[in-house]
């Protein structure tokens, strides 16, 4: 599948060297324009009509999430380009968009990529960028949402509305206060890397808790959560994981 694409990024090198790569690594993406332009950026969405741009996150004047805010309709796929800023990471990674941290790795270009491809397939970005809009206006917890890919499709929910991950050969249910579980085919490892920075602690291989709705703790190693929920916490994270609740 070939795919059209805008590369836009203040940084005349980091655009060269993109470029470069992508004609290198991936043939199915056809680079059909390039800007230093953030303004540049958004006329050239309009005109063109991509189905994957290339953002740069830090730019002058107008970074890559402004740019996206300003236009009326981005249903295409992105994949950011950023430094280690850690806030633009976990507000992209919440919302299941691509992204690459500078300099590019070869490998995982490639990788972030082949998602995007199958992403478009999907038809699914522009309920991901909304929602990525929004959460970056969303200064609480309680109102942000993640991603969540299931067997039906994405799934859109609160973080504040998950009681618990619980991982099964790969697959993860995730438990809510009220409403039925989700079965996603994603690892339970994916929700605990998306989720490290929230109040989320994985106390076990198998679950990841959401420490709000902790009832109690017992001495022997279990925590009891709200729906009948008694679960083990590993004795190798026991420690921290006191040290956790009273902070």
């Amino acid at each position: 599948m070939t795919i059209n694409a805008i590369l836009i990024d203040d940084e005349r090198k980091a655009l060269a060297i993109l470029k470069n790569k992508l004609e290198r690594l991936c043939p199915n993406v056809i680079i059909i324009a390039e800007t230093q332009s953030p303004e540049e950026g958004i006329q050239l969405i309009n005109k063109l009509k991509p189905q994957l741009v290339f953002l740069d996150i830090a730019m002058p004047k107008m970074s890559g999430f402004d740019l996206l805010s300003e236009l009326e309709s981005p249903d295409f796929e992105i994949i950011f380009a950023t430094a280690f800023d850690n806030y633009a990471i976990e507000a992209i990674k919440h919302c299941a968009i691509g992204y690459l941290v500078k300099p590019v790795d070869n490998t995982d270009l490639v990788e972030t990529v082949k998602k995007a491809t199958q992403n478009i397939k999907d038809k699914s970005a522009l309920q991901k960028n909304k929602q990525l809009i929004e959460n970056l206006g969303v200064q609480t917890f309680q109102n942000k949402k993640i991603v969540i890919p299931s067997q039906e499709g994405l799934e859109f929910v609160k973080m504040a509305d998950i009681l618990l991950f619980e991982g099964n050969n790969g697959y993860t249910n995730i438990h809510f206060m009220n409403r039925k579980p989700i079965l996603s085919s994603y690892s339970i490892g994916y929700f605990n890397n998306l989720l490290e920075n929230q109040s989320f602690y994985l106390i076990h291989k198998s679950y990841v808790i959401n420490l709000s709705y902790i009832e109690k703790y017992l001495n022997e190693g279990y925590v009891i959560m709200p729906n009948n929920h008694k679960l083990p916490v590993s004795r190798s994270r026991r420690q921290d994981f006191l040290n956790a609740l009273k902070h």
